[in-house]
Order: C-alpha cells, then sequence, then structure tokens
C-alpha cells in the first residue's frame, strides 16, 4: 500500500489558505476602499478629463499565461503602452498631476484588488512582467519564479524595488516561490508599508 504524502503547514498554506485569504481580504478591502475609490477616481477625471480613469495592460501572470491588469490612471494616453516605466526616458511629460501622487504612494495599484479578487493575482507575489520583458521573463522561468501567481507587492518591491536589476529581481522572486510561508508572506506585507511610507527605491525611468 502507498502512503499518502503528509502536508505540511506550509503546503496547507500554498495550496488553499493563500488563495481563501486573497480571496476574502480584496474583498474587505474592496468594500472599505469603495468611497475612497470614488474620490480618487473624481480626481483623476479632474486632472485629465479627456483620459480614462483605469488604465488596462496586458501582464503576463502565472504559468506564463496572460491577463489584463488595473490601475488608476496616472500617465496621459500619449505614453507607450507596451514598455515597462522604468525603462522610459524622461516619464514626467507623461505622468498626470494626480498620477505623480498616486504613484509615489502606490495608491495607483489598488484596482489590482480586483485582479486578486478574479483569481488572477495575489496580494504577495512575484510582480506581473508585461509581455516585452522577454529577458526577465526567460530567466524568472528557469528559476522557476513564475510558478505562483504574482502580487500587487513581493519581495523584490521591499528589497530595493526600481533599483535592482531586472536579474536580481527574478532572483528574489525564485527565493520567495521557494520559500512561500505564512511567515514569509507577512513580514513582506509589513515592510510594504515601510517602504511605501518611505517611498523606499522608488525612481521614475532612466530620466
Amino acid at each position: 500500500m502507498y502512503k499518502k504524502a503528509k502536508i505540511t503547514r506550509k503546503g496547507l498554506y500554498r495550496q488553499y489558505f493563500k488563495r481563501l485569504l486573497d480571496f476574502f481580504v480584496s474583498l474587505i478591502l474592496i468594500l472599505v476602499l469603495f468611497l475612497p475609490g470614488i474620490i480618487i477616481a473624481i480626481l483623476i477625471k479632474v486632472s485629465a478629463p479627456r483620459e480614462p480613469i483605469f488604465f488596462r495592460q496586458e501582464r503576463v501572470g502565472k504559468n506564463g499565461i496572460d491577463f489584463q491588469i488595473y490601475k488608476f490612471r496616472t500617465m496621459s494616453s500619449q505614453a507607450p503602452h507596451a514598455v515597462a516605466t522604468e525603462d522610459f526616458y524622461h516619464p514626467m511629460q507623461y505622468i498626470t498631476p494626480v498620477g505623480s501622487f498616486l504613484r509615489r504612494t502606490s495608491i495607483d495599484e489598488l484596482p489590482q484588488l480586483l485582479n486578486v479578487l478574479k483569481g488572477e493575482m495575489s496580494i504577495i507575489g512575484p510582480r506581473p512582467l508585461i509581455p516585452t520583458e522577454k529577458l526577465v521573463l526567460n530567466q524568472r522561468q528557469q528559476l522557476g519564479a513564475d510558478k505562483a501567481l504574482p502580487g500587487i507587492t513581493g519581495l523584490a518591491q521591499i528589497s530595493g524595488r526600481d533599483e535592482l536589476s531586472g536579474a536580481k529581481k527574478a532572483e528574489l522572486d525564485a527565493d520567495y516561490v521557494k520559500h512561500l510561508s505564512a511567515k514569509l508572506d507577512l513580514q513582506i506585507l509589513l515592510k510594504t508599508i515601510a517602504v511605501v511610507l518611505f517611498q523606499k527605491g522608488f525612481h521614475e525611468g532612466k530620466g
């Protein structure tokens, strides 16, 4: 007779509890932040009347499956659409007045709670890349970093954020997937608060 493999606490968290937490936490946050979200939407529309309130972009998710990510719009529609912001030259020419504040505080990322609710993302995980970032995507695949749902924040975001190279981010993402646990997720979540408050490692484009 074959013995059933024992599922560890870490395994239970990976397979079941993490998704349950993502679902309920994202649902609660969406309800709590609904009215503030309306105010933000109004400010975006007043700041740039001709621009849509929300920004959607194709990103690469778990196991290389593409999905549409949601954000509050922070740039004009003239900004390059299929280019990572970190590769922009003089990005401030595209960023709207309200968008600058939303980006510095990471408030523009809040609509991704909808992605979490839908099961396309997790609250904690490797940040989802755009399909044109093939070098880093290949590095992630080779290291096994694509085996988890992408997150709103992750290990790379608390370890240097925009100051890290793509290769270093891929290594950190793989390290996260390898050691994924409730304790690690909690540590990342708490450190994310400090990173956002003090805007550690935040840079806009290449100049």
